[in-house]
């Protein structure tokens, strides 16, 4: 009888204070489908034993909470090459073919296997949108951790290809990172109601990035409420105080959050630096209509299928959200083409993207799949 081999293992990295823990998740969800076994290795803060049940559930990966420290709230750099080294030894432990990274940081280690790392953010880029001046040193040797990290990877991905351009330039790179779009699983539309008559926002109300001041500025213009979820201090103690900006929700869990967007509030992000946006998606996604920043991943994203305002000129983004609920057509035509175009950048491309990276390192015949599932 032949022998029955076990399925391709993938380690995956993750942490759950943002976009990245649903990205895991989702990505983890379709190669699982795909045939492919993948435990995730939880670092930083760790929700709930229940939200964690119910991640395992959502998702069919193990999880495996590792208290480990995260690259960008990390104390000092041997925190992060030693997170790096314990990472390959639990690849070693679990027999991982193959390790997926959400930060080329943790790339910095003697590991056995192939490793793939994920683009998702990084403090040079950030820096170079938001910041003045070179790299404060606090970030600089996080730069400096992430440059060798990106060298020591056998594959970069990123979300788009602006971001794949910025991190290129940033690192001195010979080439950029290879884009595989950001996924998630669009909505149900269960509602015939009308269109909620406010605005809504969600992401990290503490991070410059996402600029809340003018957000905040923007909601003192508007005739109708705006409300905005997630947390605004962050685990670094950076601080949101909000002067006109009420409608503050805080972290909202994922059915939550479904059923703030599928009301299809008018969705705003006046973002000065998003390398992709997962909140834009679920609201593109659950039929908002969309007001962004204009910015190159954004436009790269979403042309043709949103309004596109300078990030900082909230009397620009008021006009476009009162322009909109006062137009119901113009709304929800809006509405539908982000919802289409929310279609291409779903689960299912997202893991065939990254499913063929694997395939690439690894080789066709050494990608095993379980039982009745097609790799």
């Amino acid at each position: 009888m032949p022998v029955r081999r076990a399925p391709t293992h993938i380690l995956m990295t993750a942490d759950a204070l943002g976009g990245v823990w649903q990205y895991s998740l989702e990505l983890a969800e379709g190669l699982g489908r795909r045939g492919l076994a993948v435990t995730l290795a939880l670092m930083g803060p760790a929700p709930s034993d229940a939200a964690l049940a119910q991640a395992e559930a959502v998702s069919g990966a193990r999880i495996r909470p590792t208290g480990l420290p995260l690259d960008w709230t990390a104390g000092r750099a041997a925190d992060v090459t030693e997170a790096a080294a314990a990472i390959a030894r639990l690849a070693r432990e679990l027999g991982a073919d193959l390790v997926h990274l959400h930060s080329p940081a943790l790339a910095l280690a003697a590991f056995e296997v192939p490793v793939v790392a994920v683009c998702h953010s990084c403090v040079a880029t950030w820096w170079a949108a938001l910041g003045n001046g070179p790299l404060p040193a606090d970030l600089a040797w996080r730069a400096d951790l992430a440059a060798r990290g990106c060298r020591a990877a056998n594959r970069l991905l990123a979300p788009t290809r602006a971001f794949a351009e910025a991190t290129r330039a940033a690192y001195g790179l010979d080439r950029p990172p290879a884009v595989v779009r950001n996924g998630r699983r669009l909505a149900d539309l269960h509602s015939a109601a009308e269109p909620a008559a406010h605005a809504f926002t969600a992401g990290r109300l503490w991070d410059r990035a996402k600029n809340a001041a003018a957000l905040d500025r923007l909601a003192a213009r508007l005739d109708v409420p705006f409300y905005a979820a997630g947390p605004a201090e962050g685990p670094n103690g950076e601080r949101f105080t909000a002067d006109h900006l009420r409608g503050l929700l805080g972290r909202l869990d994922a059915a939550r959050m479904e059923r703030e967007l599928t009301q299809r509030p008018v969705f705003i992000s006046l973002a000065r630096y998003e390398p992709f946006g997962l909140a834009v998606l679920e609201a593109a996604g659950a039929g908002c209509a969309l007001v962004l920043s204009d910015i190159p991943s954004f436009s790269e994203l979403w042309e043709g299928a949103a309004l596109f305002v300078a990030p900082d000129d909230d009397a620009a983004a008021a006009d476009a959200v009162q322009g909109l609920i006062a137009d119901p057509e113009r709304r929800a035509s809006l509405a539908e083409a982000a919802r289409t175009r929310a279609a291409r950048y779903g689960t299912d491309a997202m893991a065939d993207g990254v499913l063929a990276v694997f395939r690439d390192l690894l080789g066709e015949p050494r990608i095993r799949a379980l039982d009745g599932a097609a790799a």
